[in-house]
């Protein structure tokens, strides 16, 4: 794993990502290491006396250690729970990739590890010109999938899987979320995508709505740095 980060991407929206990213920084603390949890672009933002806050960003503040500035955080908070391309155009904004580089510098000098959540599935862009490959690429980040347990899961894993080995980012890890818990088969699948991904598994989080982050964290295996 790369010492500076990891990039968490699903293999749709609804996966669990958060949950999966705010376990992350719980295991990662474990270990002893500074972890910060970024998320660079969020949509469905609500009013508060501070601005405008997500709550996914503000789960990955409250899991990180050091806590970092909201701003930084999430750069770009926009307000409707749209595409962020739509979302962005609706505010008025064009998201870029300047503005989240140096806010992520900033997370870095804290933090031995920053984990960076994405949105969506890997292929939702994040404006009309930024790939979340982009991203992941000018930060040279490891990738991380989260896979939600449900029915189509594999075809989702295995297309998401090839498609950041296309653009020429390392998958390192999947975390599997049971976010259907009357799924058919659900270890069967398990075991499928054990097999046929080109990555270890690093966990598999329980169906626990509302469950707290480090007690989830307990189910992963992150292995040591590089």
């Amino acid at each position: 794993m790369n010492a500076a980060g990891l990039y968490v991407t699903g293999t749709d929206t609804g996966v669990g990502k958060t949950v999966a990213s705010a376990a992350l920084l719980h295991a990662l603390r474990a270990q002893g290491r500074r972890a910060i949890g970024m998320k660079p672009v969020a949509s469905g933002c609500e009013p508060t006396a501070h601005g405008w806050r997500n709550a996914d960003a503000l789960a990955l503040q409250a899991a990180s250690d050091p806590r970092p500035d909201y701003a930084d955080c999430n750069p770009y908070a926009l307000r409707l729970p749209l595409a962020p391309e739509l979302a962005a155009r609706a505010d008025g904004v064009e998201v870029e990739l300047a503005p989240i580089l140096a806010a992520h510098a900033r997370l870095a000098a804290q933090a031995e590890v920053v984990v960076v959540e994405g949105v969506g599935g890997w292929a939702a862009p994040l404006s009309g010109t930024l790939d979340q490959a982009d991203l992941v690429r000018a930060l040279q980040l490891p990738v991380v999938l989260v896979i939600g347990l449900r029915l189509g899961c594999l075809n989702h894993a295995y297309l998401s899987a090839r498609a950041i080995a296309a653009d020429g980012c390392r998958l390192v890890g999947w975390i599997a979320s049971r976010i259907d818990p009357a799924m058919d088969a659900a270890d069967d699948n398990l075991a499928l995508l054990r097999s046929r991904l080109p990555a270890p598994c690093w966990g598999v989080l329980p169906h626990a709505p509302g469950a707290d982050a480090a007690t989830l964290a307990r189910e992963l295996r992150v292995p040591p740095p590089a």
